[in-house]
């Protein structure tokens, strides 16, 4: 999350220790398109061959309209595509060039909207420097087996060996009522959690979101509530992603 450049960099320096590197921070001097949706290959077959052929997670640098690019196989709405990065300068002409190839551009709400129903977490909200990867179910990203150290890894590695007690769910509302970030959540009598993320999902056409719940209370079909100004509506822990029908899972 680019809003979280000075903090990371704080972080690198306070970790550098004996290592010798060379730290450049470009965020302000680079921009980046994303291209996602059901389209995506043949939007972009429309400038180049080699883009539709990139397989999933991989990347590569050419040169397009006569910007040097870097392009990803990745993205962050559930939809297959592309994140496109360029000379800041050249921002423009690459979101021209996406546009006129027939690319509409979305808002934040909507990008947002799209990685809840596929349950990827957001720093500030499902995430932040109190949780741990366990906790909210991104043990996959952290490889405790490999022999390797880590910033944390001797914590994790003890959490991991006593177990977590809390675990980040997915969940539907059952009543009357939008989830909102930040809004109160009750489990057994007591409140546990808030909100992380949460809204109207227009591909399920039900109130969907996120919190923390203690890890004796997560499994799939457990009962809570949800205050929703003032009012405790009922919800329902469900599986995540909530949405498996977007195009990422094709191809």
């Amino acid at each position: 999350n680019a809003a979280n450049r000075l903090k990371l960099l704080d972080h690198f320096a306070a970790v550098k220790g004996e290592m010798v590197f060379r730290l450049e921070d470009q965020t302000m001097s680079s921009g980046m398109v994303a291209v996602q949706g059901p389209k995506v290959m043949e939007t972009i077959a429309n400038y180049s061959d080699s883009i539709p052929r990139l397989k999933r997670y991989r990347c590569l640098t050419i040169s397009l309209l006569g910007m040097k690019i870097i392009v990803s196989r990745t993205g962050y709405t559930g939809e297959d595509g592309f994140e496109i990065y360029c000379r800041a300068r050249d921002t423009r002409a690459l979101w021209d060039a996406v546009t006129r190839a027939g690319a509409v551009p979305i808002g934040l709400g909507a990008r947002d909207t799209l990685r809840l129903e596929m349950g990827y977490a957001l720093y500030g909200n499902d995430i932040d420097d109190t949780i741990t990867p366990l906790e909210a179910g991104l043990g996959w990203i952290v490889k405790l087996d490999k022999g390797t150290s880590f910033v944390g890894s001797e914590a994790l590695r003890a959490q991991k060996q006593r177990g977590v007690t809390r675990k980040l769910v997915g969940f539907r509302l059952l009543g009357r009522g939008i989830p909102r970030h930040d809004y109160p959540v009750w489990c057994e009598g007591r409140r546990v959690d808030i909100v992380r993320s949460g809204g109207q999902s227009p591909s399920l056409g039900e109130p969907i979101g996120t919190t923390y719940l203690p890890a004796a209370s997560a499994a799939v079909g457990t009962r809570f509530e949800v205050d929703c100004r003032g009012t405790r509506v009922p919800a329902e822990v469900v599986r995540r992603p909530f949405w498996t029908g977007g195009s990422v899972r094709k191809g």
